[in-house]
């Protein structure tokens, strides 16, 4: 490669946003979490209410403020649909991907930065989280850019980048609270024990500057949501989505302590096999400082979560930032070529998403569930032909890969546009439209006719946002209009069906 600027110019930038941007409205709200914040900042549209937010009239204490801002931004800009919902997580995804790459290429090289920047931009995990219209992705953004400015400050000892972190940590406490204090102040404790150098980690952390730039930044609306809600505020945000979550398992979701082991190898799909080359490798990188505050920020990130009650697939995305970095070093320095022990990670997924169909099919006779036999008899309609053959074409492609007479930087772009193209034009609309298109559907029916609906036996707040008319949770009587799933119409004698597919139905009580 003669020039890799050529390849970040014309190669990097467009993929990052076919990856991020383009498919944005290709599918509907995804129920629980997109259906949930979409929803809680509808209604803040509609009340006016910028300080509290409501989810079915209800205060939701699940995050903090800042992303209900942007994403009622968005609407404002761009209109009431699933592009502008998801707008802002796309555009922090894209800011991202734009510090690693600026980040590592001033460490580590412009080959370095490139195969880094590219590494994240083609990541599952990465892929789910940029274009949901949740926090995640303006989260990860803010701790990636409060870690650069801390690891610049510890370099430099400029005060800038101090105030800079402590920016950066105020807006990212500001978008899902605590978590975004402790990954930076952990990570840099325990550098500076590892480098004998607590006197400058109690400085800086008590530098009343940053402090009261930090405050400026988070506290208002903290205090402001304390003032209009009160104790609630502090038992339902602090105490329950905070404090609980790491002592206990919240809504079932727990774990063993490698739950997160099998989370990683997928969700770093397609470039499994460079992590597990990195993690051979760890130790090289331990003996230079950046190597070691960069391990520090991932294995701290990993240990804590494993140990915490609360485990959720995204929690572990707080370190992979790292890991990128790490990635795109140890493939710069030590891979020649790219082989079929490279490309066999996401051979393998994407031979499984072309027989999916036919897994889903089969596994149905194992199903008790009638609502999950319902979603099952759906997926031949949109896992069909058109969908294997696009499925089967990135498949050869990305087999093919090894065996072109190409640079290694141009392979690695194939399979990261093949594997992108698989994920987020093809399998993800195709599922969607099995489980998240019938309740939407639904919705609009109500919508156009002004129903008053009430919700039976199921938890999808994506409905209230397409109906846009807040519902009631309780047992139907005669006369409701009552949207529910199959395996619950056998509590209902009577009732007229107005809607009803893939085990979504909407009906008339009589």
């Amino acid at each position: 490669m003669r020039d890799s600027k050529n390849f970040i110019d014309y190669f990097l930038i467009p993929l990052t946003f076919i990856a991020f941007v383009f498919p944005l409205n290709l599918y509907p709200l995804f129920d629980l979490d997109e259906g949930a914040f979409s929803e809680a900042t509808r209604e803040m549209l509609v009340s006016g209410n910028y300080i509290t937010t409501y989810l079915n009239g209800v205060p939701r204490f699940d995050k903090p403020i800042l992303i209900y801002w942007l994403q009622a931004l968005s609407v404002k800009i761009f209109g009431f649909n699933e592009f502008a919902f998801r707008f802002p997580s796309a555009v922090a995804a894209v800011f991202w991907a734009a510090g690693i790459y600026f980040f590592t290429r001033k460490y580590f090289g412009r080959k370095s930065a490139f195969f880094s920047t590219l590494f994240m931009v083609s990541s599952l995990q990465i892929n789910m989280i940029a274009k949901a219209a949740i926090a995640d992705a303006l989260l990860n953004m803010f701790i990636a850019f409060s870690m650069f400015s801390l690891w610049m400050f510890i370099e430099r000892k400029e005060d800038s980048y101090l105030y800079l972190t402590f920016l950066f940590i105020g807006f990212g406490t500001l978008t899902k609270g605590p978590v975004a204090i402790l990954i930076p102040l952990a990570t840099f404790f325990f550098y500076s024990v590892f480098t004998g150098n607590l006197g400058q980690f109690f400085k800086a952390v008590f530098d009343l500057k940053g402090i009261a730039i930090f405050s400026a930044v988070a506290f208002p609306w903290y205090i402001l949501e304390y003032l209009d809600q009160g104790m609630n505020f502090i038992r339902g945000f602090f105490l329950k989505h905070n404090l609980e979550r790491f002592e206990k398992p919240l809504e079932k979701h727990s774990g063993s302590f490698f739950y997160y082991v099998p989370v990683i190898l997928i969700g770093l799909l397609p470039f499994t096999t460079i992590f597990l080359s990195f993690l051979k490798r760890i130790r090289e990188f331990l003996y230079k400082e950046i190597g070691l505050f960069l391990a520090v920020w991932f294995l701290f990130v990993f240990l804590f979560f494993s140990f915490s009650g609360t485990k959720l697939p995204h929690y572990v995305i707080y370190g992979y930032t790292p890991a990128f970095i790490f990635m795109g070093v140890i493939f710069e320095r030590f891979y020649e070529r790219v082989d079929i022990k490279l490309v066999l990670p996401p051979l393998i997924f994407v031979v499984f998403l072309f027989f999916f169909p036919d897994i889903a099919v089969f596994s149905k006779q194992f199903v008790n569930d009638l609502y999950v036999k319902a979603l099952l008899d759906g997926v031949p309609e949109y896992f069909n032909f058109t969908y294997r053959v696009l499925i089967a074409v990135c498949a050869g492609i990305i087999l093919a890969v090894p065996f072109l007479k190409l640079d290694k930087t141009l392979k690695l772009f194939i399979v990261s546009f093949s594997f992108l193209f698989a994920v987020n034009y093809v399998v993800a609309p195709s599922y969607a439209n099995v489980v998240q298109l019938p309740i939407k559907e639904a919705a609009l029916i109500a919508k156009e006719k002004g129903y008053k609906v009430v919700m039976y036996g199921l938890n999808v707040p994506s409905f209230i946002v397409y109906s846009e008319r807040l519902v009631e949770k309780r047992k139907p009587k005669k006369g409701d209009i009552v949207l529910t799933k199959v395996s619950k119409l056998k509590n209902i004698k009577l009732y007229e069906i107005i809607y009803h597919k893939n085990g979504i139905y909407l009906i008339k009580v009589k």
